[in-house]
Protein backbone atom coordinates (compact mmCIF):
# COMPACT_ATOMS: atom_id res chain seq x y z
CA UNK A 1 0.00 0.00 0.00
CA UNK A 2 1.41 3.64 -1.12
CA UNK A 3 1.66 6.48 1.25
CA UNK A 4 -1.13 7.69 -0.82
CA UNK A 5 -3.42 5.16 -0.18
CA UNK A 6 -2.65 4.65 3.56
CA UNK A 7 -3.50 8.07 3.74
CA UNK A 8 -6.74 7.96 1.94
CA UNK A 9 -7.74 5.11 4.76
CA UNK A 10 -7.02 7.12 7.18
CA UNK A 11 -8.90 9.95 6.65
CA UNK A 12 -12.47 7.63 5.30
CA UNK A 13 -11.91 5.62 8.72
CA UNK A 14 -11.30 9.36 10.45
CA UNK A 15 -14.53 10.60 8.44
CA UNK A 16 -16.47 7.36 9.33
CA UNK A 17 -15.64 7.78 13.25
CA UNK A 18 -17.06 11.53 12.70
CA UNK A 19 -20.50 10.77 11.66
CA UNK A 20 -20.50 8.22 14.32
CA UNK A 21 -19.93 10.52 16.66
CA UNK A 22 -22.63 12.95 14.85
CA UNK A 23 -25.36 10.44 14.84
CA UNK A 24 -24.74 9.84 18.89
CA UNK A 25 -24.84 13.68 19.61
CA UNK A 26 -28.82 13.86 18.36
CA UNK A 27 -30.12 14.09 21.47
CA UNK A 28 -27.49 16.57 22.44
CA UNK A 29 -28.26 19.05 19.50
CA UNK A 30 -32.03 18.59 19.71
CA UNK A 31 -31.81 19.52 23.06
CA UNK A 32 -29.03 22.43 22.69
CA UNK A 33 -31.25 25.20 23.50
CA UNK A 34 -32.06 24.29 26.70
CA UNK A 35 -28.74 25.12 28.32
CA UNK A 36 -26.60 22.65 30.15
CA UNK A 37 -27.04 19.09 29.04
CA UNK A 38 -25.73 16.34 31.56
CA UNK A 39 -25.39 12.94 30.43
CA UNK A 40 -25.50 10.30 33.47
CA UNK A 41 -25.14 6.66 33.98
CA UNK A 42 -24.13 3.78 36.48
CA UNK A 43 -21.81 0.89 36.68
CA UNK A 44 -21.50 -1.72 39.24
CA UNK A 45 -25.18 -2.55 39.45
CA UNK A 46 -24.34 -6.66 39.12
CA UNK A 47 -21.19 -7.52 41.21
CA UNK A 48 -20.55 -9.35 44.05
CA UNK A 49 -18.44 -6.93 45.88
CA UNK A 50 -17.28 -2.74 45.51
CA UNK A 51 -19.24 -0.33 45.32
CA UNK A 52 -22.29 0.57 42.64
CA UNK A 53 -20.96 3.84 41.31
CA UNK A 54 -22.73 6.91 38.74
CA UNK A 55 -21.10 8.76 36.54
CA UNK A 56 -22.86 12.72 35.56
CA UNK A 57 -20.88 14.95 33.10
CA UNK A 58 -21.76 17.56 31.17
CA UNK A 59 -19.93 17.97 27.98
CA UNK A 60 -19.17 21.26 25.78
CA UNK A 61 -21.18 21.73 22.54
CA UNK A 62 -18.94 23.32 20.57
CA UNK A 63 -16.08 20.42 21.27
CA UNK A 64 -16.03 16.96 19.22
CA UNK A 65 -14.54 14.18 21.23
CA UNK A 66 -14.21 11.03 19.01
CA UNK A 67 -14.42 7.37 19.70
CA UNK A 68 -17.11 8.04 22.57
CA UNK A 69 -19.11 4.99 23.70
CA UNK A 70 -20.66 2.41 25.58
CA UNK A 71 -17.68 1.84 28.29
CA UNK A 72 -18.31 -1.82 27.53
CA UNK A 73 -17.15 -1.88 23.83
CA UNK A 74 -14.26 -0.16 24.80
CA UNK A 75 -10.89 -1.42 25.72
CA UNK A 76 -9.37 -0.72 29.05
CA UNK A 77 -6.60 1.40 27.06
CA UNK A 78 -9.10 3.43 25.17
CA UNK A 79 -11.23 4.08 28.46
CA UNK A 80 -8.33 5.10 30.17
CA UNK A 81 -7.55 7.74 27.50
CA UNK A 82 -10.96 9.13 27.01
CA UNK A 83 -11.06 9.17 30.45
CA UNK A 84 -8.05 11.72 30.34
CA UNK A 85 -9.74 13.95 27.76
CA UNK A 86 -13.37 13.95 29.15
CA UNK A 87 -11.61 14.88 32.36
CA UNK A 88 -10.06 17.68 30.64
CA UNK A 89 -12.04 18.83 28.21
CA UNK A 90 -15.92 18.80 30.23
CA UNK A 91 -17.61 21.63 31.42
CA UNK A 92 -18.11 19.83 34.69
CA UNK A 93 -17.80 16.23 35.39
CA UNK A 94 -18.39 13.63 38.66
CA UNK A 95 -18.62 10.63 40.18
CA UNK A 96 -20.04 9.18 43.13
CA UNK A 97 -20.10 5.72 45.06
CA UNK A 98 -22.81 3.70 47.55
CA UNK A 99 -21.30 1.40 49.66
CA UNK A 100 -21.67 -2.20 49.78
CA UNK A 101 -23.63 -1.87 53.28
CA UNK A 102 -25.72 0.62 51.78
CA UNK A 103 -26.28 -1.65 48.75
CA UNK A 104 -27.60 -4.20 51.30
CA UNK A 105 -29.68 -1.71 53.25
CA UNK A 106 -31.70 -0.36 50.82
CA UNK A 107 -31.29 -2.38 47.43
CA UNK A 108 -29.11 -1.77 44.55
CA UNK A 109 -31.61 -0.27 42.65
CA UNK A 110 -32.08 2.26 45.27
CA UNK A 111 -28.32 2.64 45.59
CA UNK A 112 -27.87 3.25 42.00
CA UNK A 113 -30.42 6.33 42.34
CA UNK A 114 -28.67 7.37 45.46
CA UNK A 115 -25.00 7.59 43.52
CA UNK A 116 -26.91 9.44 40.58
CA UNK A 117 -28.23 11.65 42.85
CA UNK A 118 -24.73 13.07 44.44
CA UNK A 119 -23.24 12.45 41.14
CA UNK A 120 -25.24 15.35 40.34
CA UNK A 121 -25.09 17.15 43.59
CA UNK A 122 -21.28 17.20 43.16
CA UNK A 123 -21.35 19.26 39.90
CA UNK A 124 -19.40 22.43 39.73
CA UNK A 125 -22.48 23.43 37.31
CA UNK A 126 -25.66 22.75 37.73
CA UNK A 127 -27.16 21.20 34.91
CA UNK A 128 -30.59 22.10 32.47
CA UNK A 129 -31.74 18.86 31.42
CA UNK A 130 -30.42 15.41 32.09
CA UNK A 131 -29.73 12.20 29.90
CA UNK A 132 -30.11 9.40 31.94
CA UNK A 133 -29.67 5.65 30.91
CA UNK A 134 -32.94 3.05 30.94
CA UNK A 135 -33.66 4.59 33.93
CA UNK A 136 -35.38 7.85 35.58
CA UNK A 137 -34.08 8.74 38.82
CA UNK A 138 -36.65 9.88 41.41
CA UNK A 139 -36.36 13.13 44.08
CA UNK A 140 -34.70 15.34 41.71
CA UNK A 141 -35.94 18.58 40.41
CA UNK A 142 -34.04 18.63 36.97
CA UNK A 143 -35.81 17.69 34.04
CA UNK A 144 -34.83 14.02 33.04
CA UNK A 145 -34.95 12.51 29.49
CA UNK A 146 -34.54 8.47 30.11
CA UNK A 147 -32.66 6.72 26.74
CA UNK A 148 -32.31 2.82 26.60
CA UNK A 149 -28.85 1.83 25.75
CA UNK A 150 -28.22 5.80 26.22
CA UNK A 151 -24.77 5.07 26.48
CA UNK A 152 -24.41 3.70 23.13
CA UNK A 153 -26.89 6.41 21.66
CA UNK A 154 -25.85 9.47 23.44
CA UNK A 155 -22.51 11.06 23.90
CA UNK A 156 -22.89 12.69 27.23
CA UNK A 157 -24.28 9.34 28.40
CA UNK A 158 -21.40 7.30 27.12
CA UNK A 159 -18.55 9.84 28.55
CA UNK A 160 -20.31 9.14 32.36
CA UNK A 161 -20.43 5.59 31.32
CA UNK A 162 -16.45 6.25 30.83
CA UNK A 163 -15.66 8.18 33.99
CA UNK A 164 -17.71 6.12 36.25
CA UNK A 165 -15.98 2.74 34.98
CA UNK A 166 -12.61 3.44 35.01
CA UNK A 167 -12.68 5.16 38.46
CA UNK A 168 -14.41 1.96 39.70
CA UNK A 169 -11.88 -0.44 38.23
CA UNK A 170 -9.80 1.67 39.67
CA UNK A 171 -11.14 1.38 43.14
CA UNK A 172 -11.56 -2.61 42.28
CA UNK A 173 -7.82 -2.32 41.52
CA UNK A 174 -6.93 -1.24 44.67
CA UNK A 175 -9.17 -3.79 46.71
CA UNK A 176 -7.32 -6.44 45.24
CA UNK A 177 -4.34 -5.48 46.76
CA UNK A 178 -6.18 -4.85 50.11
CA UNK A 179 -8.20 -8.68 49.58
CA UNK A 180 -5.98 -10.72 47.48
CA UNK A 181 -7.16 -13.92 46.27
CA UNK A 182 -10.61 -12.95 44.91
CA UNK A 183 -9.25 -11.84 41.48
CA UNK A 184 -10.68 -8.36 41.93
CA UNK A 185 -8.17 -6.67 39.32
CA UNK A 186 -9.34 -9.17 36.82
CA UNK A 187 -13.42 -9.55 37.90
CA UNK A 188 -13.87 -6.11 39.27
CA UNK A 189 -15.99 -7.73 41.55
CA UNK A 190 -18.27 -9.68 39.09
CA UNK A 191 -19.10 -13.48 40.22
CA UNK A 192 -16.95 -15.11 37.93
CA UNK A 193 -16.22 -18.39 38.67
CA UNK A 194 -12.82 -17.76 40.31
CA UNK A 195 -14.72 -15.43 42.47
CA UNK A 196 -17.32 -17.99 43.71
CA UNK A 197 -14.70 -20.57 44.42
CA UNK A 198 -12.94 -17.76 46.34
CA UNK A 199 -15.89 -17.23 48.66
CA UNK A 200 -16.40 -20.67 49.48
CA UNK A 201 -12.66 -21.29 50.14
CA UNK A 202 -11.48 -18.07 51.97
CA UNK A 203 -15.41 -16.26 52.82
CA UNK A 204 -16.70 -12.93 52.18
CA UNK A 205 -15.09 -9.55 53.05
CA UNK A 206 -15.97 -6.47 54.37
CA UNK A 207 -16.90 -4.93 50.49
CA UNK A 208 -18.89 -8.35 49.53
CA UNK A 209 -22.56 -7.30 48.98
CA UNK A 210 -24.65 -9.75 51.38
CA UNK A 211 -27.39 -9.46 49.68
CA UNK A 212 -25.78 -10.95 46.87
CA UNK A 213 -23.44 -13.81 47.93
CA UNK A 214 -25.94 -15.60 50.46
CA UNK A 215 -26.08 -18.75 47.95
CA UNK A 216 -22.67 -18.85 47.56
CA UNK A 217 -21.25 -18.77 51.34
Amino acid sequence: MTKEEKEAKAAAKLQKERERIYAMSEFERKLADKGYICGIDEVGRGPFAGPVMAGAVILPKDEEILYLNDSKKLSAKKRDELYDIICEKAVAWAVARVEPERIDEINILQATFEAMREAVSKLTVRPDILLVDAVHIPELDIPQESIVKGDAKSVSIAAASIVAKVTRDRVMEEYAKEYPGYGFEKNMGYGTAEHREALKNLGPTPIHRRSFIHNYV
